[in-house]
């Protein structure tokens, strides 16, 4: 067996520990305020799963943390490694400002958005799909952190309409941007499909601010991501965030405009 556990060993181990306290999913379901076919949905491998789910088994069955852990050291090993660094800063960042010019940001997507993208091109096996989305999910849970970082994601009104799946993942993903885009700490503005070129479009990147007040950043390629904390790298990247947040529409212009292209999804 492998030494990182596997989401198909970690299920295993639900249903086993849920049995050993002698549990129907019902029962465990009415402890943790899900219901019995959403219990078996996550332990049957049909619905992903999420830390909030686990810390509630956890605390119901007095596992310790075991099954927080346990998911915790799958997202760990689920990302590149050249991604594991940045993932770290950014769950210690207090602010981030996020542009991508063509998907829309990681921490912002749906499951089923981000099992489309993760899909897209064959390059990975179901297993290793299933296992990216679940720790891409277990991610967007620094949003609702304390104390919560505030994020400001900037997208192109192309990636608004670009089909990542089908027409009812689409669907979702921008309702689901315009609910995030309500919370306090969130804001998600977009730049509009008219809009003149600008250097922005060289490229997706992340700035962070970490809680200690150091400035980072986090740049994309084809082949794998970079970060940099040069002072003179940094100015450069608030330089271009500057540009794109100069292009894009204001926070309420930006969900009317999410709004009426979701309508186009239906």
């Amino acid at each position: 067996m492998s030494r990182v556990p596997t989401l198909t060993f970690l299920r295993d181990q639900l249903r086993r520990a849920r049995q050993a306290r002698g549990l129907s999913q019902e029962e465990l379901g009415k402890l943790i305020n899900y219901s019995s076919s959403q219990v078996s949905a996550v332990e049957i491998g049909e619905r992903p799963v999420q830390p909030d789910y686990l810390a509630r088994v956890d605390a119901v069955l007095d596992t310790g943390g075991l099954f927080v852990a346990m998911l915790e050291l799958i997202r760990f090993h689920a990302a590149p490694e050249w991604f594991r660094p940045w993932e770290e800063n950014e769950r210690e960042a207090a602010a981030l400002r996020w542009y991508d010019p063509t998907v829309i940001p990681g921490l912002l997507q749906t499951e089923g958005y981000a099992r489309a993208m993760l899909g897209v091109g064959g390059e990975l096996t179901a297993e290793e799909v299933e296992t990216r989305v679940v720790a891409r999910l277990a991610r967007q849970s620094l949003l609702t952190a304390k104390p919560r970082p505030h994020l400001v994601a900037v997208l192109e009104e192309h990636t608004l309409r670009r089909q990542l799946g089908d027409r009812a993942i689409m669907r979702e993903q921008l309702q689901h941007l315009l609910a995030v885009g309500t919370e306090p700490n969130v804001q998600v503005r977009v730049v509009p499909a008219d809009a003149p070129w600008h250097v922005g479009l060289n490229g997706p990147f992340i700035l962070a601010r970490l809680g200690n007040g150091a400035k980072l950043a986090h740049l994309d390629n084809q082949l794998r991501g970079q970060t940099v904390d040069g002072p003179n790298d940094i100015a450069a990247l608030e330089r271009r965030w500057e540009t794109v947040t100069g292009e894009a529409l204001p926070r309420r212009q930006s969900a009317r405009l999410i709004e009426e292209v979701a309508k186009t999804w239906t």
